[in-house]
């Protein structure tokens, strides 16, 4: 690439090729005309608003419990601090459970939120509100009624190179409350994630629709010219513009279809061996890698959905997500099964990031869709048929982890009561999450599309970037 110092301006361009285009040729002045657009382009302005940023969101179904893992309280009676205790991090103040060793030796390289709140116990509501930002109308079901934040990106970052995954999301084939609420609502179905099912750390694993065989491309290619043929007809029948958003879906389908680039993001085998086994080879670390190499390949924002962390359960009294209820599992066996994955796997990729110079270009976000009660609550188990340790939904309080997207961290945000149960200092609300990752992709949340009823809806109703993280 040029040095900036050396490219010619549009300007410079300008005034050159008014001189010159007359002592040229066809061929000559188009190409003047193409550089001349290309040094327009690299007069805009770099920095984190440019298409290349993007998001990795690690989301936690069922709600991680806060406080068992980043706002522990210590001193609080025994039936709300549990089992676990606190361990001192490479940031002073900043503390985490001692199941998170791997965490507390990067804690310069991420930031808690610990005030963030909102008013849904439910999953289906709390899914809705958290990823979507706005209220929803109503609070049952995991179909949204309005886009998720992957999607808002997805339509935002359309025009990106066509071989490119604009928004992913990776998850298990859980069918039960892991579900959620990551449709497109009235942006369309071409602009729903590109899902990816299945486990990333079983040999065997490949994502359909990517593993095309060579001898398939021609057919492919005859197939997408037979289909354009049909374009002028459609277009004439298609008054009401009912076969556009399907049109745009088709089309992305072809372009990963025939994506190399797309494909490779996806085959861990490319791999360094050592940074596999750095993330651990189970579920939770191998998506975490697919998510990096997808954000290394173009995808802006890719989301990754930790369930089950993978291998034989330790007994009848864990849970298959986040949802820590006594009924589902003994809530600290579960914590001490689950947490070392997590702990490798995410601090895995933090350091990844930051080691592969990512960590201004991605912004990472880990979160679920509520915190748990403080207060324990014990009942016998549903499988294990003993009485058992619990904590049920709490959106009054919970903490978020962000890293990367050249933010300011090794911090903590916000503060909690005495029992964790609500903020005491810098109550936040997931829209203030959004508004910082939007900022990140340099994408304007005033920014307003169309609802089912036609009215102007903005990306965000309310919500500022986190002022502490800039």
């Amino acid at each position: 690439m040029v040095p900036r110092k050396q490219r010619w301006t549009r300007r410079r361009f300008l005034t050159a090729g008014s001189l010159a285009s007359l002592a040229m040729g066809h061929s000559e002045v188009l190409r003047l005309r193409r550089l001349t657009a290309e040094a327009a382009q690299s007069d805009e302005p770099s920095g984190r608003g440019e298409q290349d940023t993007a998001v990795i969101l690690v989301w936690l179904t069922g709600g991680l419990s806060h406080i068992d893992t980043f706002d522990l309280k210590p001193e609080a009676p025994r039936e709300y601090r549990g089992e676990f205790n606190p361990i001192s991090s490479t940031v002073r103040g900043v503390d985490v459970c001692e199941h998170l060793p791997m965490h507390a030796a990067i804690a310069e390289k991420f930031a808690l939120i610990r005030s963030v709140t909102h008013g849904f116990a439910g999953h289906d509501g709390a899914h809705k509100r958290v990823l979507t930002g706005r209220v929803p109308k109503s609070p049952t079901g995991f179909v949204n009624d309005a886009p998720g934040v992957g999607s808002i990106v997805s339509r935002m970052r359309e025009s990106r190179s066509r071989d490119s995954l604009v928004f992913t999301s990776g998850q298990r084939a859980g069918t039960n409350v892991d579900a959620y609420s990551q449709g497109s609502a009235y942006l369309g179905q071409s602009y729903a994630p590109f899902l990816v099912n299945g486990d990333p750390s079983k040999k065997d694993w490949s994502v359909p629709n990517l593993s095309v065989l060579p001898e398939l491309d021609r057919r492919i290619d005859d197939r997408r010219k037979l289909l354009s043929g049909f374009d002028r007809f459609r277009s004439q029948i298609d008054q009401a513009g009912l076969l556009e958003s399907s049109d745009r879906y088709r089309q992305k389908a072809f372009d990963l279809l025939t994506s190399d680039k797309a494909r490779r993001a996806f085959d861990l085998s490319e791999e360094d061996p050592a940074v596999r086994k750095r993330y651990g080879m189970g579920p939770y670390g191998q998506q975490a890698l697919v998510a990096r190499r997808l954000v290394e390949a173009g995808t802006s924002f890719a989301n990754v959905v930790m369930e089950h962390p993978g291998g034989p359960p330790p007994g009848n009294n864990v849970v298959y997500n986040w949802d820590c209820h006594a009924v589902n599992c003994h809530v600290f066996r579960d914590a001490r099964w689950r947490l070392p994955h997590f702990d490798r796997a995410v601090s895995a990729l933090i350091e990844d990031l930051y080691q592969r110079g990512l960590d201004r270009r991605v912004m990472l976000v880990v979160t679920g869709e509520f915190g748990h009660t403080p207060r324990i609550n014990s009942q016998k188990g549903t499988a294990s048929k003993v009485l058992q340790p619990g904590r049920d939904h709490w959106p009054g309080a919970m903490s978020m982890l962000v890293s990367g997207g050249g933010l300011e961290v090794g911090q903590v945000i916000g503060s909690t009561d005495a029992k964790a149960e609500h903020p005491r200092s810098r109550p936040l609300s997931p829209n203030d999450l959004w508004a910082t990752v939007y900022r990140h992709l340099g994408i304007d949340t005033e920014h307003t599309f169309p609802d089912f009823t036609g009215r102007p809806m903005p990306i965000l109703p309310d919500g500022a970037p986190i002022r502490e993280l800039l």
